[in-house]
Parts: structure tokens; sequence; C-alpha cells
């Protein structure tokens, strides 16, 4: 029995480990288990950018694979600058924009 994986685009435009991967061995990989898979996953993500995993496949899935070698393709949102600039709005040191709480602290609309 095998164990069928199909790599998705967001795991390839992440992760260039899995594009050399399915440029030489193409989009599809079978292996005997679902664990042999995952230790395919955590070899291509070592030293990578983006990790890459597997997730099953749907119950309601029609196609002939067990699993999706898968990665998020958006960036990690930095937010330390955004609590940085809410922290000086909220001081007040913002340079009067009429949107922050100091417009209100005096009666103002």
């Amino acid at each position: 029995m095998s164990y069928v994986v199909e790599v998705k685009p967001s795991a390839r435009k992440a992760n260039a480990a899995v594009g050399h991967a399915v440029l030489y061995g193409g989009a599809r990989r079978e292996f005997g288990d679902r664990g042999a898979a995952e230790a395919w996953a955590e070899g291509l993500s070592t030293g990578a950018d983006r990790p890459v995993w597997i997730h099953a496949a749907h119950p309601a899935d029609c196609s002939d694979v067990d699993a999706y070698l898968v990665s998020r393709q958006r960036q990690l949102l930095d937010l330390d600058g955004a609590y940085d600039k809410r922290r000086r709005r909220l001081r007040g040191d913002d340079g009067g924009d009429p949107g922050t709480l100091d417009a209100y602290a005096d009666g103002g609309e």
C-alpha cells in the first residue's frame, strides 16, 4: 500500500528545496506511509525560509492522493512597529493627529 502526496503550489513557492524536488521528481510522490512522507517534508524544511508539512486530504476530496505538501505563502507580519505606532499615538507623540485620544481629552470632537 502506498501513501500518495501531491505538492501544492504554495509549498513550491515558499520553499526552494520543494521547487527542486518537483523539478526533478514531479509534483506527486509515493511513500510507504504517512510517517515517511512527514520525514520527507521535514527534510525539505531543514534550513529553509519557510517550512512545509503534510496535510491530509479532506475525506470529501475526490482526487487519488492521500495528502498534500503545503506551506503558508504570506509573510509573517511584523507587529512590533504597529505596537510602537499605537503606543506613540495614545501618548500623544503623533504630531497632533486629530484621530488620537488626545483630541478628545480636552472635550474636542
